[in-house]
C-alpha cells in the first residue's frame, strides 16, 4: 500500500505516482479511441470538422484507423498492466462489496441535502459500481475490437456472422463508454467531490477532507502511536531510592501507631 499521512502539510498520498500514469493512460488513450472511431465514420466533412485547427486529418480514413490502432494498443496494455498489477498486490479496495446499491443511494441523497453521509473507506460506493461498469464495457470493447482487427490483418473472410456481432458489441461498448465517461465528468462537478480533484493530478488529498469523508480508510492507514517509555538516568536513580524507602518508613510508623490502639 503506498497510502500515507503528510501531517505537516495537510495531506494524504491517496494514488502513487504509477497509478496515475495507468489512470491517464487509459483515460487519454480512450478518448483518442472515441474520437478517432468517429472519425472512421463519413462524419468529419460532413459536420465541417476538418476546419477545425488541426483536424484536417480526421476525413482521412487510413490515418484515423492507425491512430485507432496505436491508442488501442496503449488502452489494452495499461488495462491488462491494472489488472495484473493490482491483482498481484492483492489490492481490493474498488470492487463492489454487499450493500454497496443501497450506500450509493444515501450518498447521492446526502449530496443534495438528505440526510447524512455515513462514514467511508477510500472509495465511494458508487465508485466501486462504477468500477465494475466500466471493467465490464473496457473488456467488451478490447475483445470485440481484437476481433475486428484479426479480421482486417488476417482473414478478411471471416464469417459474417462473428463480425457482425463483434461490431455490435463494438457499437455497444462504444456508446456506453461515452455515457460512462460523461457521468464521470458530472460527478467530478458535484460540489461535495471536488477535493478529490486534486487527487487525480497530484495523487494528494487534503488531510481534512478524508477525516470528514474518509474517516474509515484514514483509521486503515493512520500509524499506530508508540507510548514514550520511562527512562529514568542514572543520576536519578539514588534519589528515586531514597525516595522509596522515605515511603517505607512512612508506611511502618502509620501500621504501628494503629497496632497502639
Amino acid at each position: 500500500m503506498d497510502e500515507k499521512i503528510l501531517a505537516d502539510k495537510n495531506l494524504v498520498v491517496r494514488h502513487s505516482t504509477l497509478e496515475l500514469i495507468e489512470h491517464w493512460a487509459i483515460a487519454i488513450s480512450g478518448l483518442i479511441l472515441l474520437f478517432t472511431g468517429i472519425f472512421e465514420l463519413p462524419v468529419a466533412k460532413r459536420y465541417y470538422i476538418i476546419t477545425v485547427p488541426g483536424l484536417g486529418w480526421s476525413a482521412d480514413f487510413i490515418t484515423s484507423l492507425y491512430l485507432h490502432y496505436a491508442a488501442a494498443f496503449v488502452f489494452s496494455a495499461a488495462a491488462l498492466f491494472h489488472l495484473v498489477y493490482h491483482g498481484l498486490r492483492s489490492e481490493k479496495g474498488l470492487l463492489p462489496q454487499g450493500g454497496d446499491c443501497s450506500a450509493s443511494i444515501t450518498v447521492i441523497k446526502s449530496l443534495f441535502g438528505f440526510g447524512e453521509e455515513p462514514p467511508m473507506r477510500k472509495y465511494l460506493p458508487e465508485q466501486r459500481l462504477a468500477y465494475a461498469g466500466m471493467a465490464l464495457i473496457i473488456l467488451m470493447l478490447i475483445i470485440s475490437g481484437l476481433v475486428k482487427t484479426y479480421k482486417n490483418i488476417y482473414t478478411p473472410d471471416m464469417s459474417h456472422s462473428v463480425l457482425l456481432w463483434a461490431t455490435w458489441i463494438h457499437n455497444i461498448s462504444f456508446v456506453l463508454f461515452f455515457l460512462a465517461f460523461l457521468a464521470h465528468m458530472a460527478a467530478i462537478a458535484l460540489r461535495p467531490n471536488w477535493p478529490m480533484v486534486r487527487g487525480i493530478f497530484t495523487g494528494k488529498v487534503r488531510l481534512d477532507y478524508v477525516r470528514h469523508r474518509h474517516s474509515l480508510w484514514l483509521a486503515e492507514i493512520q500509524p499506530v502511536q508508540e507510548l514514550p517509555t520511562m527512562v529514568v538516568a542514572e543520576d536519578q536513580a539514588p534519589q528515586l531510592q531514597e525516595s522509596d524507602s522515605a515511603i517505607e518508613d512512612s508506611t511502618k510508623d502509620q501500621t504501628t501507631h494503629i497496632n497502639k490502639f
